[in-house]
C-alpha cells in the first residue's frame, strides 16, 4: 500500500463537526467532551498544515481546502462502513461477541495490521514490510477481530490466510486510504506544493510511446509529481484498480469486462498486423498469404491477450494439422529479439512497434486482416474520482491518443516522411 494511515477517530469528527457545524454538537453525537473534539481538530489541521473550518458566530464552517477534504473523507468511511457490514455478513455464522458498527471504533493501527497481512500472509513479513515489530501488528490484528467478533485470519502452510469477511474488508480498507491520499494531494496542491504520486497500470502497448509521451508533459508540467508505472499481467493490474492501489489501467480493453465495478473508455482503436523482420523472405515476394507465413516459426502473443486471441480464435492457428507456433510471449523485447534474429512471424500491434517500424527493423506483411482491430483505452473504477493531477494526466493521455494514435502507423510513418 503506498500511503499512510491516518487518525481515522480524527477523520470521523472532522466529519461530524462539519455536518453539526457546531463542537459541543459533535462532542455530544461522538459521545467526547468538548476539549477532546477541538483538540482531534486542532491536530488535523497541524498535520496538514491548512485551517479546515471558519470559525464565525453563527457556528464552524468548512473552508474551500476543508470542504474538498470533506468530500474525500465522507468518501472513505463510507467504504470502511460498507466493507464492515459486508465483513459482518461473510462472518455471520462464525460471529462472536463484537460491535455491530465496528467501523467506527477501529484505529489506524489495526487498520495497516489488515492491510500488510494482506499483501504478505505472514505476520513477521508484514510486520517488516511497515516497520514494526511481529508482537505489535500480532496484537493489532487480534484486536481487530476481538472488535468486530468475526474471524478475520486463519493458519495456512505458509503463514496466515485471511478469511472471506477479511479480504473483503480489506478490499475496502484500501479503498478508503486511496481516497484519503487523494484528499491529502489535493491538499498539498491547494498549497502550491503538490508531490502526487500517480500510479498507472500498463499493458504492453502502452509502454512504448503512448505512456513515455504522456509521462514527459506530465515531468514537464509539475515539477514534483511522480508517475509510477507498473507492468503486469491484466488480471494483476485489474485488482490493483480494484483496490485502490492502481489509479488506472491503460492498454487494450477487454470485450467483456470481468467485473462490474470497473469502466472502460476507449482512447483509439488499434490494428493488428502480421509482421516478421526487415530481412524476411517474404518481403520479397508481391503477394503474400496467411498460407505462406504457415511455413515459417511463429511468435504467437498469449491466448489471454487480444491479439492472441484474434489468432487462435479468428485466424485458428492451432486448428493446424500441425502448428506454425514455436514461441509464446507478450514480450516486446523477445519478440523484437527473435523477428532480428531469424525468419519468424508474429502478429501485434503497429502501434507497440513503432519505434520497430521507424527504424526499419521491422516490416508489416502487406495480409489483409479482417476485424483486426482493438481498442486501446483506460480502464478505471466505476466511482473513481480523479484529482486535478490525475486529470491533468488523463487529459495528456487522450490528448495524444487523438494527434498520434488516431490513424494507422503507416499513415503517420508516410506523413513524417
Amino acid at each position: 500500500m503506498r500511503l499512510k494511515v491516518p487518525n481515522i477517530r480524527h477523520l470521523r469528527v472532522f466529519r461530524r463537526v462539519a455536518q453539526c457545524h457546531s463542537v459541543s454538537a459533535a462532542a455530544e453525537k461522538e459521545h467526547l467532551s468538548q476539549p477532546a473534539v477541538t483538540q482531534a481538530i486542532s491536530k488535523l489541521e497541524d498535520e496538514l498544515d491548512i485551517q479546515l473550518f471558519e470559525r464565525r458566530a453563527d457556528g464552524m464552517f468548512a473552508t474551500d481546502v476543508g470542504g474538498r477534504l470533506l468530500e474525500r473523507v465522507e468518501r472513505a468511511l463510507d467504504h470502511l462502513q460498507a466493507g464492515a457490514k459486508e465483513a459482518s455478513r461473510l462472518g455471520a455464522k462464525q460471529k462472536e461477541r463484537g460491535f455491530t458498527h465496528f467501523d467506527r471504533l477501529v484505529t489506524a493501527a489495526q487498520l495497516r495490521a489488515l492491510i500488510a497481512m494482506s499483501e504478505a500472509n505472514n505476520f513477521s513479513i508484514a510486520a517488516r514490510n511497515i516497520g514494526i515489530s511481529q508482537p505489535s501488528i500480532h496484537r493489532a490484528a487480534r484486536n481487530l477481530e476481538r472488535l468486530s467478533g468475526i474471524k478475520l485470519f486463519n493458519p495456512a502452510q505458509e503463514g496466515i490466510s485471511l478469511t472471506p469477511a477479511a479480504q473483503v474488508l480489506a478490499q475496502r480498507t484500501k479503498l478508503a486510504l486511496s481516497e484519503l491520499q487523494q484528499g491529502f494531494d489535493e491538499v498539498d496542491d491547494f498549497l502550491g506544493r503538490d508531490s502526487s504520486l500517480i500510479v498507472v497500470g500498463s499493458l504492453p502497448l502502452a509502454r512504448t510511446y503512448l505512456l513515455p509521451m504522456a509521462i514527459d508533459r506530465m515531468v514537464r508540467a509539475r515539477d514534483r509529481v511522480q508517475v509510477r508505472v507498473l507492468d503486469g499481467l491484466y488480471a494483476e493490474l485489474l485488482q490493483g484498480v480494484r483496490q485502490g492501489d492502481v489509479d488506472f489501467l491503460v492498454g487494450a480493453l477487454r470485450k467483456t469486462l470481468p467485473i462490474d465495478d470497473v469502466v472502460q473508455e476507449t482512447l483509439f482503436d488499434d490494428p493488428l498486423a502480421i509482421v516478421v523482420g526487415a530481412n524476411h523472405p517474404l518481403l520479397k515476394k508481391t503477394s503474400v498469404t496467411l498460407e505462406d507465413t504457415l511455413a515459417y516459426p511463429w511468435v504467437a502473443p498469449p491466448k489471454t491477450t487480444p491479439a492472441g486471441s484474434y489468432l487462435f480464435d479468428t485466424l485458428r492457428i492451432d486448428a493446424l494439422p500441425e502448428t506454425p507456433v514455436r514461441a509464446v510471449s507478450s514480450s516486446l523485447i523477445l519478440v523484437r529479439g527473435l523477428l532480428t534474429a531469424g525468419d519468424y512471424i508474429t502478429i501485434i500491434s503497429q502501434s507497440q512497434i513503432r519505434d520497430e517500424l521507424e527504424r526499419d527493423l521491422l516490416k508489416p506483411l502487406p495480409i489483409e486482416l479482417s476485424n483486426n482491430t482493438r481498442p486501446i483505452g483506460l480502464t478505471y473504477r466505476a466511482d473513481w474520482r480523479p484529482t486535478e493531477t490525475q486529470k491533468q494526466f488523463l487529459t495528456y493521455l487522450r490528448e495524444i491518443s487523438a494527434s498520434d494514435l488516431s490513424g494507422t502507423v503507416e499513415e503517420a510513418l508516410l506523413l513524417k516522411k
